[in-house]
C-alpha cells in the first residue's frame, strides 16, 4: 500500500476540476488534483522512490513497489519550456516523499493566461486500485490525497 502526498498546499478540485479532457476524464489514470497557492514554492515528491522522468513542469516517481505517480503541474505549462520551473533533483535520483522536486510560481504561471491545477495520477492503475482519494477542501503539501492499495 501507497501513501501519496500532495506536492502542493492549496485546494483540492479532483480530476474533474482539471481544465484539460485528458486529465479530467482520467484518460492518463486515476488521482485528483489540487489548485495550488499563488506563491514561488516548492512541489514535492508524492511517494518515496526514484525519479523516472523530470521535466520542468512535470515529473514522475516510482515507489518500491513499482507505483508511478505522476506529478504535472499546470495545464499546457510544457509549452514555457521550463520558464518558471527550477529542478531541485535529477532523473535518476532517489527521493523520500516531501522531498523539494521542483520550484515554481503558481501565480506566474496563471498571469502567462494558463492554469497552475497541479494533477496528481497513479500512473497504469486501474480505478479500483486507489482508496481515500481526497476530492475537495484545502490541502497542505505533504498531506495525503489517495492511497494507492
Amino acid at each position: 500500500m501507497t501513501r501519496v502526498l500532495s506536492p502542493v498546499s492549496g485546494r483540492v478540485v479532483g480530476l474533474a476540476g482539471v481544465p484539460d479532457p485528458v486529465f479530467a476524464q482520467a484518460m492518463v489514470g486515476p488521482g485528483t488534483a489540487v489548485d495550488p497557492e499563488r506563491a514561488p514554492g516548492h512541489a514535492l515528491a508524492p511517494v518515496t522512490g526514484k525519479i523516472v522522468k523530470l521535466h520542468p513542469h512535470a515529473y514522475v516517481v516510482v515507489d518500491a513497489e513499482g507505483h508511478g505517480v505522476l506529478v504535472h503541474l499546470g495545464i499546457d505549462t510544457v509549452k514555457l519550456k521550463g520558464q518558471g520551473f527550477e529542478l531541485l533533483a535529477a532523473e535518476g535520483d532517489e527521493v523520500t516523499s516531501g522531498q523539494p522536486v521542483v520550484a515554481w510560481d503558481p501565480a506566474l504561471i496563471e498571469a502567462g493566461g494558463r492554469s497552475p491545477v497541479c494533477a496528481v495520477v497513479a500512473l497504469d492503475a486501474g480505478a479500483d486500485a486507489l482508496s481515500d482519494i481526497v476530492e475537495s477542501g484545502e490541502v497542505t503539501k505533504g498531506a495525503e490525497l489517495f492511497t494507492w492499495n
